[in-house]
């Protein structure tokens, strides 16, 4: 992959809007540089726009280094980059699994990108020749979502590695709920694959959806124009924060979720099964469930008069009649159950 191919043309020109803190390393006595009010303090001072402090602990816990870790307002910051830095608008497309989280497919619309959907089999498994065979000379990106939402699954390893290796434009590849997965993430293998891109969340295992973090990491080279057209401070102070303190004091708490959703998710499923309007618990590598009804709408509508919440997914390809079902706290799990078995 040649990175100066993919780039837009105006991208490779760009000169990117520059403060005097990324000028600056270190610990300043006077800040005069920004027409900040001086009272306030510590929320009158813009935050650092690169997150150096939490990009240090970050990277003692993922295993890479600072140049290769991007840090967003959510992931979906970063999967809005992707297209502004690589894709011209009208011009190129993406390839993206089918059925998926449905982002990749907004901002590729929102930067007048073509969208080309593959269907996953039955199994709600990816076909390498299949993702290569949508692709052609103006394909940018290709976004792959393991496990998936909404099917919860991990997508085949071999076949990830197959399009690592021939497609010659970005693979995307979202693992927000890997934290969940009994596979392991891409991550140690980052260095192998200059056109592989990795996003994780804050928001899933980690319990701070609330504070908007996703990070993304890639070649220190991909790294680097997404810094380049990001806005200056793009990670506000308290949500970086909040996620410093979580890191430094929450790891081993952040496990013990995970645990506890983990058994969790297999009693729900359990307990799925016995109800008489549930059809079939599809496996799960997530946080979440996908459920197929005898009528999926009619029963979202009957949870929904009770203030229970789900997905409705039966719009979506190969998932008619299905509930995606987030696995919640044991009383959040009890009431759902309680709900369907009144029904």
């Amino acid at each position: 992959m040649e990175l100066n191919k993919l780039l837009r043309e105006n991208i490779k020109k760009l000169e990117p809007y520059a403060c005097a803190r990324n000028e600056f390393s270190g610990e300043a006595r006077v800040f005069l540089d920004a027409n900040e009010n001086p009272y306030n303090a510590p929320y009158n001072r813009y935050p650092d726009p690169l997150q150096h402090k939490l990009k240090e602990k970050i990277v003692k816990i993922k295993g890479c280094r600072e140049e290769q870790l991007f840090l967003g307002n959510g992931s979906d910051e970063a999967i809005d980059i992707v297209f502004r830095a690589f894709c011209e608008p009208g011009k190129d497309n993406m390839v993206r699994i089918d059925p998926s989280y449905g982002m990749y497919q907004v901002c590729a619309e929102i930067n007048d990108v073509e969208i080309r959907a593959v269907s996953l089999d039955e199994s709600f498994q990816i076909s390498a020749k299949k993702l290569m065979a949508a692709t052609d000379d103006h394909t940018k990106l290709m976004f792959l979502c393991s496990p998936n939402n909404p099917t919860s699954n991990l997508l085949d390893k071999k076949e990830v590695i197959i399009i690592l290796k021939e497609f010659n434009g970005l693979v995307i590849l979202d693992e927000a709920y890997i934290d969940f997965s009994p596979g392991n993430s891409f991550l140690p293998e980052l260095s192998k694959y200059n056109n592989l891109i990795i996003f994780q969340t804050f928001s899933k295992a980690w319990g701070m959806a609330g504070i908007r973090l996703g990070m993304a990491f890639a070649a220190p080279e991909i790294i680097a124009v997404f810094n380049k057209i990001k806005y200056p401070y793009n990670v506000n102070i308290l949500t970086q924060k909040k996620a410093l303190e979580s890191l430094n004091s929450n790891e081993e708490i952040k496990e013990t979720w995970v645990k506890e959703l983990l058994d969790a998710r297999k009693e729900l499923s359990e307990r799925l099964k016995t109800i008489a309007c549930v059809n079939k618990v599809y496996p799960s590598d997530s946080n979440f469930l996908l459920v197929k009804m005898d009528n999926a709408t009619k029963v979202y509508r009957y949870l929904t008069d009770l203030g229970i919440i789900v997905r409705n997914r039966s719009g979506v390809n190969l998932c008619n009649n299905c509930l995606r079902i987030t696995v919640g706290s044991e009383k959040e799990n009890d009431i759902l159950i309680r709900a369907l078995k009144d029904r």
